[in-house]
């Protein structure tokens, strides 16, 4: 019976491997994930941060790798940092995922702007701040509040950079759809 489980085992590990399978070239630049019968290719790249807006997460100057290519074969999740090539910058920008799609997501007024929430839960950034809206950021996402009832929609995420008071991110850009994220970064 003991050896009937072991070979039902191997089985299933034999399985699961052979759908999924990760190699990486010599120079270590390119990964090839092969999850059941595609191949996806993820173009690894380092990269130097410059701007402010993920401080106390990740401060400029610091050394990032950048996993181009990573969301053909893979899901985006929050908490995901990504890559975002925003229209009319020359570089991209990388922000932090807040909202996926599904998320039920509200703006609520308090006395000095409005927080966004997500799923009944005040967003916060890495330091627990919540994040704190004024009358351009609101503008901006209650386009998308009052449009989708209140859902993001499928293909759309909510982006955010890790300072409170607001960076370059969804609040000036709005939603962006997945086609239009580029990378997952790790730090």
């Amino acid at each position: 019976m003991q050896r009937l489980v072991l070979i039902i085992s191997l089985i299933v590990v034999f399985t699961l491997v052979m759908e999924f399978s990760i190699f990486k070239n010599p120079q270590d630049t390119e990964i090839l994930l092969k999850p059941k019968n595609q191949t996806c290719v993820i173009n690894v790249e380092e990269k130097t941060v410059h701007g402010t807006s993920l401080s106390g997460l990740i401060e400029p100057g610091s050394t990032v790798k950048i996993l181009f290519g990573y969301y053909n074969c893979n899901e985006i999740r929050r908490g995901d940092i990504v890559v975002y090539n925003y229209s009319g910058n020359p570089n991209p920008i990388i922000k932090i995922v807040k909202g996926i799609p599904g998320d039920l997501f509200h703006l609520q007024k308090t006395e000095s702007g409005y927080n966004i929430l997500i799923n009944g839960e005040i967003v916060k950034n890495s330091q627990s701040e919540p994040y704190l809206l004024g009358e351009s950021g609101y503008r901006m996402l209650s386009l998308y509040e009052n449009d989708y009832k209140d859902v993001i929609p499928a293909n759309a995420y909510l982006l955010l950079g890790n300072i409170a008071s607001g960076s370059l991110d969804s609040t000036h850009f709005g939603l962006i759809g997945k086609d239009d994220i580029t990378g997952k970064v790790e730090y």
